[in-house]
């Protein structure tokens, strides 16, 4: 859809046209005002099934990307090393012709697994990374594949695997239904949701309360969505376990539970929470006994509860047991597959019933030096670099990342700097030149989302309500640029003919024919042969999206992925590693630790050179409690070290009460300054990286790396 009108003196033309932006899981729908060929306005879409007219300040910077004069628009290739480095453009062809070299050389000599890759955040906000990346990444046999899962939502999907058999059959809150809404470590009101797409979340909360329902939120920060919630319950970091797992025994001891008849193995469940009280909990967490029992009564008494728990509850050491928990809370209640509860999608492209999305497998092979067991096909991240540095059979001596910068964003980030800048060769998809992409031998840069087409695959799956919205390109590209999808595809061929040892015909000659077609074709016939009746020339007609309706109940159990479509309720992985949590010591509460957080006009580690969303206050202090800062002689505002097993960071201190005592706060995806290499970003932003903090050694029994809860000492 556009709309074109002209100014009062009529000496340009603005014109109106559909968008969406793709730098969260909001996805949320876009007005955007075009002069000139750039952007120069951009408000909610009200027309969007969705996102209702919902629009958050990273939505308003959209158009300063596609403007950004620090963006790569062509191939640049890296002449010389560290601060000499310099940067010069080359031609497509021998920019491709490069990464291929480097990719097969590495595998001809030392086989397979000196291959690695690592695809970032972006990546499941991109069309083409999902119908085209994918498909490329499978193609190459090694085992060292990595992704931002392992810090961010490895337990989430691995419970999904456990419980349902599918990583991505996962219930979403009924938001829009619900009477009480339980958060566990989980921030939607600056995220708009995650693991639950759900744009407009302040519009949402006042509509739950207008009908006279509740949030309760336990987070040991103060964070916008608890400052708006009916109850905070300050938590100690890493303990949230200690808190569900009082809930389930609670509703075990006071008989609360009403589950559905495909659910097995709760005598077992009951058995394994008994010693878990909430007198235990309490001892653990900071929460009081009482607090939890008189809440744990008034989820299991609400008409539609459902409980969520999300980053922070992930990214710690017993991040899949608190998962569970939480999926447990509302299996045992009843309130999942059920309105206002916990449910499951309808999409309109069923990524998860037509096996665009795989189940997910767990421990088929391990990471070579420390044995961390897979998942999905992909390793902890975690361990990338001792598979980098560690001689022998299998050691990684070439790297391609993908929209990710693990440099940033993954545990002890300096060391893994080192060891990335020790490699053979190393190649980036990537439109900036970052932390991780500075050490690229070629840098290849795709086309952004405003100049190439977007269908979210993954978000419908995800959604509060059930709606498809195709969105065509606003800008077309330039002769000289490259969709991430062509990238891809040409990668593909050109590494293909270059290795020695290849894949069987068949299977390559498949990848081939899938690699050929555009990612828009393939919505195309993916709709086309779904069930829900929604085809792509009816989205092209209403590009805001086209409304299939609320969640609906009653489609477990016949849309498990379970042999026998029922859920055990009690997976070994998950018993054994409660065992590991009776046997560990109660927190003492007597040491700092170390939390995470974002902000709202924060997308992880980028967008932090957009002026729009980086003028005002600074947002990098490192936040604590004024009696932490009494109790070592320290005054708000100084200059202070924080140090852990791994590394040490100076940064300005804030004090603040929106922090437990005990608990001091770093944003995620700050610290663009290394080696006084001249970034696009260091000269705007100030701040430490957190992951130069936190500890490769320590992971949850998904493999998820332990960014919360990271003892600390500050002075």
């Amino acid at each position: 859809m556009a709309l074109a009108s002209r100014t009062c003196d009529d000496a340009s033309v603005a014109e109106q046209k559909i968008g969406v932006c793709n730098l969260c899981e909001a996805t949320c729908g876009l007005l955007l005002t075009i002069e000139d060929g750039r952007v120069t306005g951009a408000r909610g879409n009200p027309d969007d099934p969705l996102s209702r007219g919902h629009i958050c300040p990273k939505g308003v910077a959209l158009g300063d990307i596609h403007a950004d004069p620090d963006r790569l628009r062509r191939p640049v290739r890296r002449i010389g090393k560290g601060p000499d480095a310099r940067w010069e453009e080359i031609g497509w062809d021998e920019a491709l012709d490069i990464v291929a070299d480097g990719i097969a050389r590495a595998v001809n000599a030392h086989g397979d697994d000196a291959f690695a890759l690592y695809l970032g955040n972006p990546n499941a906000h991109s069309l083409g990374a999902l119908t085209h990346g994918l498909t490329m990444v499978q193609t190459f046999r090694t085992r060292n594949k990595f992704s931002a899962t392992s810090v961010d939502q490895l337990p989430h999907q691995l419970i999904g695997h456990q419980l349902y058999g599918h990583q991505l059959l996962l219930p979403v809150p009924d938001i829009d239904r619900t009477s009480y809404f339980l958060v566990f470590g989980a921030n939607p009101m600056a995220s708009n949701g995650s693991l639950m797409t759900v744009p407009d979340f302040p519009g949402r909360l006042r509509e739950l309360h207008e009908r006279g329902g509740r949030m309760v939120v336990f987070d040991p920060r103060r964070t916008e969505t608890a400052k708006v919630a009916d109850e905070h319950h300050f938590v100690r970091p890493g303990t949230d376990a200690w808190v569900l797992l009082a809930m389930l025994h609670t509703l075990f001891t006071e008989g609360l539970t009403a589950p559905a008849s495909y659910v097995d193995g709760l005598a077992a469940v009951e058995a394994a929470v008994a010693g878990f009280t909430p007198e235990a909990a309490e001892q653990a967490s900071g929460v009081s006994a009482e607090e939890i029992v008189r809440i744990t009564r008034e989820f299991a008494a609400a008409d539609g509860a459902a409980a969520y728990g999300r980053m922070g509850v992930s990214t710690q050491e017993f991040g899949l047991v608190c998962q569970w928990a939480v999926q447990l809370l509302n299996l045992v209640t009843g309130n999942t597959d059920r309105v206002g509860g916990a449910m499951f999608t309808s999409p309109a492209i069923d990524a998860v019933g037509r096996g665009l999305i795989g189940r997910g497998h767990h421990d088929r092979f391990r990471s070579r030096v420390r044995q961390a067991p897979e998942f999905g096909g992909e390793l902890p991240v975690s361990v990338l670099r001792e598979e980098i540095e560690t001689p022998g059979e299998g050691q990684v001596r070439a790297l391609l990342t993908i929209a990710g910068n693990p440099v940033l964003s993954t545990p002890d980030g300096v060391a893994l700097d080192r060891a990335i800048d020790g490699l053979d060769f190393c190649a980036s998809i990537d439109i900036y030149l970052n932390e991780t992409t500075r050490h690229a031998d070629v840098i290849l840069p795709p086309t952004t989302l405003l100049e190439r087409d977007h269908y979210d695959l993954p978000f419908h799956v995800l959604a509060v309500r059930d709606t498809a919205r195709f969105t065509p390109a606003v800008f077309p590209k330039s002769r000289d640029q490259r969709h991430d999808w062509e990238i891809f595809r040409d990668l593909h061929l050109r590494v293909n003919r270059r290795l020695e040892r290849k894949a069987p015909l068949r299977r390559r000659l498949v990848a081939e024919a899938r690699l050929r077609m555009s990612p828009t074709f393939l919505i195309g016939m993916l709709l086309r042969t779904g069930r829900s009746g929604v085809t792509l020339t009816q989205l092209r007609k209403h590009p805001e999206g086209v409304d299939i309706g609320a969640l609906q109940p009653d489609q477990l159990p016949s849309r498990l992925f379970t042999r026998d479509k029922r859920i055990q309720a009690l997976p070994d992985l998950v018993a054994g590693d409660l065992d590991r949590l009776r046997r560990q010591e109660v927190p003492t509460g007597e040491e700092l630790l170390l939390i995470g957080r974002r902000h709202q006009r924060d997308c992880n580690s980028w967008m932090h050179n957009t002026d729009r969303l980086t003028r005002g206050r600074t947002r990098h202090h490192l936040l604590m409690h004024p009696a932490d800062l009494d109790a070592r002689g320290l005054v708000d505002g100084a200059l202070v070290t924080v140090a852990s097993r791994v590394g040490k960071v100076e940064v300005e201190v804030k004090a603040t009460e929106d922090v437990m005592p005990g608990v001091v706060s770093l944003p995620h995806g700050y610290g663009h300054q290394r080696d006084g290499v001249r970034l696009a970003v260091a000269s705007q932003v100030v701040g430490v990286s957190i992951n130069d903090l936190t500890d490769p050694d320590r992971l949850d029994v998904s493999g998820n790396a332990v960014l919360s809860g990271v003892p600390v000492t500050v002075s």
